[in-house]
């Protein structure tokens, strides 16, 4: 019976003895790794930033990160977030660093925090709070006493907390290390002598608040000594430390790349992300961080760039949402408990390099006690390649690594996938308005228009054009210009047959001009050139005409040498042209009137509170700055939440008060750049892997489920540039009831079958395993099932030229009716369909 060639699996943990969180160790570190406790420790880490999701998603966060085969959780420290107004600090909700570390802490998991306090992150300013920019006589990042005495007190007041909170290591918490700075090396050079002498003073001003753990720099070739300088980027096996006492550590692992306004969607291939990680361990190193392990959400306006989106969920293993992104997750799982398996015999001794042959490289961990562990890649991207080690005959895929913990079988290999495939799927409903609600239409929203132009008590007037963010302080996204002027009867630009334009500068990052009160174009710019140019053709009447123009930031520079003094706004020339006749009248040096912020925001109207919502007019529609408002019914369950805007223009929203951040479905991504697949072969970079082209850069915003009532929710929006808000709707997310595995007849065995203790009926082979995401779901129905030579991705299977006839049946019979199920992938189980060929089998399920 087929049933009976089915492996019987009794999964005995052949993983040796993983090291345990120990709490209360001195940490150091040595030229192999960090040491703790006195034990040399491999370690794999995961950044999480706190503030971009919420406490109640942070347990499962860390859970999900520990189950993944982290040992560390690694997050910056967000200055304008704890101080935005200086001397006053916010610790609470998104920004209880102190609960979030001591939550690492409590999943037995160390932590690494990243002060900076300089962050980039892709966050608003790079982390600085907008009022260190008017201190006099500062200059960020160098050696300037202003900026010294406000970072060093700063960063005194995180080591601070963290002491009287008892969370370094040394104390018996959970933090193993700190970094001072952030990846200045890449722009040092700008500032010559003055930041070689700063970051000398960083160094001993970090060292100097005795936290009793180690401080790192990344990106900084010359940290010094004891300060250990590391790696960022997509591959770092090639990395060295500055120092033989130091240890090969990489801070930034990119999972995949952030998401801008007007680009498209861009993700990294599990396979390049585990050979990057393999080849970084096969060649020394033994400190590993994914950036992210979480990406989540730019809330408010916290998202920098310019123009990035309010997504951060940066094809990271756990999405957005929180939820296990497959099969990225469970491979990169795969590969650190064989990463793991290795460890002792990592950290006792240097590799040493046998000689395989061009594009491949063996590498060696054996020690005098016996232990040994071997790495075999293959760095070629073209060809798969067998190899003789030690004996032994290897198959090597192309741009992948194998591991040996036991430098005889292979546990892992990069480029060969025994992790599940879940499939997303997104239910849709419609704006469910409450039932309490009285907004009259029939439509459940009402709105307050906002005024074109001056309209707070608090503007100003000042002779020429003024430069966006030395005039906001980015209390607000928005800028009013205004000027008002007499155009006489007789003047050339009111001529027959004259065809007047409108002519703006503006460094950025958008703007909306207004001719007496009527909305003439937009425009703005890219993530690559965030400056705008206009030119709008305008009627213009005899006497007086106002000009206003909206400008507007979508979020503040984030990095660069000097990016501080990057400026945003209309900063000119505004010239009004008559293309038919040549004349050219130029208002930049007139007298401006200015208006920081909106009246909406002046009034609160985010909260909802107001009086002035009219619910008994006709709904604006495709109108320009409208605020909009209703109330409405969380959806049903407990799957995250998001609202789809399509329909919707730009603007920013919020839920019961709180922002879910900017929306701009209108940015649509460039047409080309996409495929349908990725080759992980060869060297990623940021534009290789690119999706959604042609569509909006962002159409869905993530709404915690923390932040809804089950009924009797707020929503606001400001829209800017025109939308119906009748279109929008809510998407919960899913796991999906769609699973998929497709597993050749050369895979490892799964690794946690692998080790001598494992007892099965035969010799270990590939096994293809399914189980349902959720706890209360078991396998319904076998869509798809082939094993011969299948063609296709999840999704979009289909049958080779050869295909055993059993195949359907055999699977079946294991996993229908069961919550997992496990088939060895070999002819013992289906017989063999074509005899010598390569075979694999492909599966795809539905759970229910």
């Amino acid at each position: 019976m087929a049933s009976k060639e089915i492996l019987l699996l009794v999964l005995c943990w052949g993983l040796g003895v993983l090291a345990t969180t120990s709490f209360g160790a001195n940490v150091t570190y040595d030229h192999r790794a960090v040491v703790i406790g006195g034990k040399r420790r491999v370690l794999i880490s995961g950044s999480i930033h706190y503030p971009r999701s919420t406490p109640e998603m942070w347990p499962d966060l860390i859970q999900k990160s520990k189950d993944g085969g982290l040992d560390v959780i690694e997050t910056y420290v967000f200055w304008n977030l704890h101080e935005p107004v200086r001397n006053q600090y916010n610790f609470e909700g998104r920004y209880d660093l102190v609960k979030f570390v001591k939550l690492v802490a409590e999943a037995g998991l160390y932590a690494h925090l990243r002060i900076g306090p300089y962050v980039c992150a892709e966050w608003n300013y790079g982390g600085f709070p907008l009022w260190l920019h008017f201190i006099t006589g500062i200059q960020f990042r160098t050696d300037n006493e202003p900026f010294k005495a406000e970072m060093q007190r700063f960063t005194a007041k995180i080591v601070d907390m963290m002491k009287q909170e008892k969370l370094y290591a040394s104390q018996g918490g959970p933090i193993i290390l700190s970094q001072i700075e952030n990846e200045y090396g890449n722009i040092d050079s700008a500032y010559g002598a003055a930041g070689k002498s700063y970051i000398k003073w960083a160094a001993g001003m970090a060292l100097s608040l005795n936290t009793g753990v180690p401080w790192v720099m990344c990106q900084q070739s010359d940290a010094p000594d004891p300060i250990i300088n590391t790696c960022n980027g997509f591959y770092c096996d090639q990395f060295t430390p500055n120092s033989n006492n130091k240890p090969k550590m990489w801070t930034e692992n990119w999972s995949g790349w952030f998401l801008s306004f007007g680009g498209a969607v861009p993700y990294r291939p599990v396979e390049d992300l585990a050979f990057a990680v393999a080849r970084f361990f096969q060649r020394g190193g033994t400190f590993q961080n994914y950036y992210m392990y979480h990406g989540g959400t730019n809330f408010d306006r916290t998202s920098g760039g310019p123009f990035i989106s309010t997504s951060y969920d940066y094809d990271a293993p756990l999405d957005e949402y929180g939820l296990i992104r497959q099969p990225k997750w469970g491979h990169l799982k795969d590969l650190h408990k064989a990463i793991k398996l290795c460890e002792a015999a990592l950290v006792a001794t240097d590799p040493t390099y046998p000689s395989l042959g061009p594009n491949l490289e063996a590498t060696v961990y054996k020690t005098g006690s016996g232990l040994c562990s071997a790495f075999l890649a293959n760095i070629g991207t073209n060809s798969d390649v067998t190899v003789k080690f030690n004996g032994n005959s290897y198959l090597l895929p192309a741009w992948s690594v194998s591991i040996l913990p036991d430098c005889k079988n292979v546990v892992f290999n990069t480029a060969k996938i025994n992790s599940v495939t879940l499939v997303p799927s997104f239910s849709r409903q419609s704006l469910q308005v409450a039932a309490d609600s009285s907004d009259a239409i029939g439509s459940g929203w009402s709105y307050i228009n906002e005024p074109v132009g001056i309209s707070k008590d608090d503007a100003f007037t000042k002779p020429g054009l003024l430069e966006q963010i030395n005039t906001t302080a980015d209390q607000s996204d928005y800028l009013w210009y205004s000027l008002s002027t007499n155009i006489k009867a007789d003047e050339p630009l009111l001529e027959d047959g004259s065809k007047t334009v409108l002519h703006v500068q503006s460094l950025g990052h958008a703007l909306h001009a207004f001719i007496n009160g009527k909305l003439v174009g937009s425009g703005y710019g890219s993530s690559s050139n965030a400056k705008v140019t206009v030119d709008f053709p305008i009627a213009l009447a005899p006497g007086k005409n106002t000009f206003d123009l909206l400008s507007l930031t979508v979020g503040l520079q984030n990095y660069g040498a000097f990016y501080e003094k990057t400026g945003a706004g209309i900063t000119g020339p505004v010239q009004l042209k008559g293309s038919g006749n040549g004349t050219n009248i130029d208002l930049s040096s007139q007298q401006w009137t200015y208006q920081t912020g909106l009246k909406g925001e002046e009034l609160n109207f985010p909260s909802g509170s107001s009086t002035q919502w009219d619910s008994k007019s006709t709904l604006p529609k495709l109108q320009p700055l409208v605020w909009y408002k209703t109330t409405f019914d969380a959806p049903a369950g407990s799957e995250p939440v998001a609202i789809d805007f399509t329909g919707m223009g730009k603007g920013e929203a919020w839920v019961n008060g709180q922002s879910i951040g900017r929306y701009w479905p209108t940015y649509v991504s460039q047409n080309g750049g996409c495929t349908d697949s990725c080759n992980y072969r060869g060297a990623y970079s940021s534009n290789k892997c690119l999706k959604n082209c042609g569509k909006p850069s962002q159409s869905l915003y993530h709404v915690p489920r923390s932040w809804l009532k089950s009924s009797g929710n707020t929503l606001v929006l400001f829209e800017e540039i025109g939308g119906d808000p009748t279109k929008i709707s809510f998407v919960t997310k899913q796991l999906g009831s769609s699973l998929c595995s497709h597993v050749t007849d050369s895979h490892p065995l799964p690794v946690d079958m692998w080790g001598s203790d494992s007892k099965i009926q035969r010799k270990p082979g590939p096994v293809l395993s399914l189980e349902c995401p959720n706890p209360n779901q078991v396998i319904s129905s076998i869509k798809f099932a082939s094993f011969g030579t299948p063609l296709g991705t999840c999704g979009s299977f289909s049958r080779g030229r050869c295909s055993s006839a059993r195949s359907l049946s055999v699977v079946r019979q294991a996993c229908v009716g069961s919550k997992s199920c496990s088939i060895g992938v070999s002819v013992n189980t289906f017989g063999d369909p074509c005899k010598g060929v390569m075979k694999s089998l492909a599966v795809e399920a539905s759970c229910t």
